[in-house]
C-alpha cells in the first residue's frame, strides 16, 4: 500500500509565509485524511467468552450446587 503525505506542499499552498508560517488573520491549510486513520477493528477470535474460563465457571457452579445438595441431604437424614 502506498502512503500519501498528508501535509500540504508549501510551494503550492496560498497564504503561507516563507518558512511555512501563517500570517495573522489567515486560516492555516487543513490536513488531508490519512488512509490508515481510524479505530482498529477487533480481531474476531477475541469476541465473546473463551471456552476455558466459561468451563471453569460452570464447573464451580456445579460444585457449589452439589455441595449444597449434599449438605441438605445430610441435614434431612
Amino acid at each position: 500500500m502506498s502512503h500519501v503525505n498528508p501535509d500540504p506542499e508549501p510551494e503550492r499552498t496560498t497564504g503561507l509565509e516563507p518558512g511555512g508560517g501563517v500570517p495573522p488573520g489567515e486560516t492555516p491549510p487543513a490536513e488531508s485524511s490519512l488512509p490508515e486513520a481510524g479505530p482498529r477493528q477487533p480481531d474476531a477470535r477475541h469476541r465473546g467468552w473463551a471456552r476455558t474460563p466459561l468451563t471453569l465457571i460452570l464447573l464451580l457452579v456445579v460444585l457449589i450446587a452439589a455441595f449444597f445438595l449434599v449438605y441438605a441431604l445430610v441435614l434431612i437424614l
